[in-house]
């Protein structure tokens, strides 16, 4: 059985980075304590934004702003980094508490999605941006083959609703997605969000992650002003 080392392309110098990013907070919490991988996931978020700008920006010289984010935000989201994750088995990696494990941490799109930003944080942290870039372009190459050929779905609804409000009259600081609490248990969370246009609420959504209830939210206002991305 391949390592998810080899499976990446990356040797960790300090595999203590490596385990880091494979720790979810339930295992940790079972543990009495310790690190785990949200901090990373934070900053490999931060990095594959980068990233995927950088080589869209770069690959597509003709193409405007409004299908760059569209595009880039199709390869960062939830839905492609669970397929990225699949693709690695990266669940077989992950160490989870046992209440986790049992009800379906390792095959739970949101665990597997951020455990590929901590995953790329980590190589970050241990080999800098060269390192994870290289990490990262291989982790994106179909979705880009994708793009490349028009066959890349693009799914963005913040995006697609930013566009569209823009394009009436309306900046970007009069679009805010407001946090409107969690439910259910620690393995099972579902986050409420509220999206807000100049300060009037427009459509509430909900999700297993912050990102996927605002795209919710997202989606049910172009629903509801009947436009299609």
């Amino acid at each position: 059985m391949k390592s998810i080392e080899e499976k990446i392309g990356y040797s960790f110098k300090d595999r203590r980075l490596l385990e880091t990013a494979l720790t979810h907070s339930s295992y940790a919490r079972e543990k009495g304590g310790g690190v785990f991988n949200e901090r990373m996931e934070f900053l490999g978020d931060a990095m594959l934004d980068a990233i995927a700008g950088e080589k869209l920006y770069k690959e597509f010289p003709g193409k405007g702003e409004g299908f760059l984010s569209r595009t880039r935000a199709s390869l960062v989201c939830e839905k492609f980094l669970f397929e990225v994750a699949v693709r690695l088995n990266l669940g077989e990696y992950l160490l989870l508490g046992a209440g986790e494990d049992k009800t379906g941490g390792r095959q739970r799109p949101s665990i597997l999605a951020d455990a590929v930003e901590a995953l790329i944080g980590a190589v970050f942290l241990d080999g800098g941006y060269e390192a994870a870039k290289q990490v990262v372009l291989e982790l994106l190459s179909e979705g880009l083959q994708d793009a490349r050929e028009g066959k890349l779905l693009v799914t963005d609804y913040k995006t697609a609703l930013q566009e569209l409000l823009q394009a009436e009259g309306a900046s970007a600081s009069d679009i805010k997605y407001v946090d409107a609490g969690q439910s259910g248990p620690d393995h099972d969370k579902v986050f409420t969000v509220r999206l807000m246009i100049n300060g009037r609420q427009e459509a509430e959504g909900m999700g297993k992650s912050k990102k996927q209830a605002q795209q919710n939210a997202a989606e049910q206002a172009l629903s509801r002003r009947r436009y299609a991305i």
